[in-house]
């Protein structure tokens, strides 16, 4: 099996600073896909800049917790908080969507608007994911396909971190490591049956799952070295700089570090040195 791998950029659309990292990153360095905020202040700016760059591969980051939702609050009313926005605390939204009709029927609305607004843009739908991999939470993985299935079937990720790989690249955190790859082994393998069965490419695996924030250019060659056999991403949190406004869970990230990773020769090298055949998450789709 041949090595394939997929470079991403989540929360295209968040800020100017986060797409010209997205830009820069695909221009000058190693990024080959994009995850596009339909509802974030920039998304617009985001769309020109992937106009501009037709070999970037674009795909929709859902969010439906912790962000900005598409449609006003009296259309979602059960979802969002008194400002207007996507409760941060996870546990307890997860457990809204699953237990409440209300909830679940105003979530495919807000998915279906946001699935429609990136086909407004006319770009084409490479890759769908979730803010916070929201996509695992087994509501939101079933409206989202269900949704789409109407969109030509686009390709999902998975974020499984295999050990071995992660623990020879890092050499730090070994039992978190090790964990998260036991824990969310068998659920992951539900996902992807869930996946397979509706006719739905994935890569098979990821990194950054356990380095957000902190994809330097030191641990990104390390992964680099590191690859497995057969589809891996490595997703990033980019930007040239700070904004003001930026949000206060983002803060801790070190998102100019993760832009200097991108563009880094070093890791261009490794990339290269790699063998691996650089895509977007839609050549998986074709290959099937």
């Amino acid at each position: 099996m041949r090595r394939r791998l997929i470079v991403t950029v989540d929360d295209f659309g968040l800020s100017v600073p986060v797409n010209e990292a997205v830009e820069r990153g695909h221009r000058e360095g190693i990024v080959t896909a994009a995850s596009l905020m339909v509802a974030e202040p920039a998304a617009a700016d985001a769309v020109a800049r992937a106009k501009a760059n037709p070999t970037l591969a674009v795909g929709l980051h859902v969010v439906v917790v912790a962000g900005r939702p598409l449609l006003p609050p009296e259309r979602i009313p059960d979802l969002v908080g008194p400002d207007g926005m996507f409760s941060s605390e996870l546990a307890r939204a997860g457990m809204k969507y699953f237990f409440s009709t209300r909830a679940r029927r105003q979530l495919e609305v807000e998915i279906r608007a946001q699935f429609a607004a990136f086909a407004a843009t006319r770009l084409p739908l490479d890759h769908v994911n979730a803010q916070c991999h929201y996509h695992l939470h087994p509501t939101v993985l079933g409206l989202m396909l269900k949704v789409a299935r109407e969109y030509g079937r686009p390709p999902v990720r998975i974020p499984y971190e295999p050990f071995p790989s992660t623990w020879r690249a890092t050499h730090d955190r070994f039992r978190g490591r090790l964990a998260q790859a036991v824990f969310l082994a068998p659920f992951l393998g539900i996902v992807k049956s869930r996946l397979r069965a509706g006719g739905f490419a994935h890569n098979d695996y990821l990194f950054g799952f356990n380095d957000t924030g902190r994809m330097t250019p030191e641990r990104v060659v390390g992964f680099l070295e590191n690859l497995p056999e057969g589809a891996t991403e490595l997703y990033f949190h980019a930007a040239t700089a700070r904004w003001p406004g930026i949000a206060r869970d983002l803060e801790p990230y070190r998102l100019e570090d993760e832009f200097a990773a991108l563009i880094s020769p070093r890791v261009a090298e490794a990339a290269r040195a790699s063998g691996a055949q650089r895509i977007g998450f839609r050549a998986l789709a074709d290959a099937r």
